[in-house]
């Protein structure tokens, strides 16, 4: 048996961490899922092209251990709420209407349905092109436009039900009689 060289994943990490946060919403549970996928890619190495990207094997790989995980265990929905609480950094600094949008759009893209979170975080978050998310999640490049689309149109609900919410209202107006 030829000896292979190891797999250069290390500077792949900071985006299968993101991604995995995206898909799991807390960050214990995205971390396992990381060393997870780098437990999976160690064990399949051999099946891996080296003259392919390693980046894209290694989403899918994360992917694919994702969605077996949630199949396999339903409750794990319910632990999924764990980036309840987490800011963006400076985000305490921002005007409480802002805030409370930011908050809005945050609940809005993690009560996404997994298979359109997973396509927006690849494209919006990640930088990912159209072929590369559908190479990923082994999916037709149609339909990867279709859930992006989908997701984008919650997301801009989501703006729309905040613009029109009869709770949200300037107070101290001019009309003030």
């Amino acid at each position: 048996m030829k000896s292979r060289r190891p797999l250069d994943v290390a500077r792949h990490l900071p985006a299968l961490l993101r991604y995995a946060r995206s898909l799991t919403r807390d960050d214990a549970a995205a971390e396992d899922l990381v060393q997870q996928t780098l437990v999976r890619a160690i064990e399949r190495s051999d099946s891996f092209r080296r003259d392919a990207a390693l980046e894209p094997w290694l989403m899918a790989l994360l992917h694919n251990l994702f969605v077996d995980g949630t199949r396999r265990v339903a409750r794990e929905r319910r632990a999924m709420d764990g980036l309840e609480g987490a800011t963006p950094a400076g985000a305490s600094l921002l005007p409480q209407e802002q805030q409370l949008y930011l908050d809005q759009i945050a609940s809005r893209f993690d009560a996404l349905p997994e298979e359109q979170r997973a396509v927006l975080h690849l494209v919006a978050i990640e930088g990912r092109t159209y072929a590369e998310v559908a190479g990923t999640l082994n999916l037709p490049i149609g339909t990867v436009m279709s859930r992006l689309s989908r997701a984008r149109a919650a997301l801009r609900d989501a703006a729309l039900d905040r613009a029109a919410d009869p709770k949200l209202r300037i107070i101290g107006g001019t009309d003030a009689g």
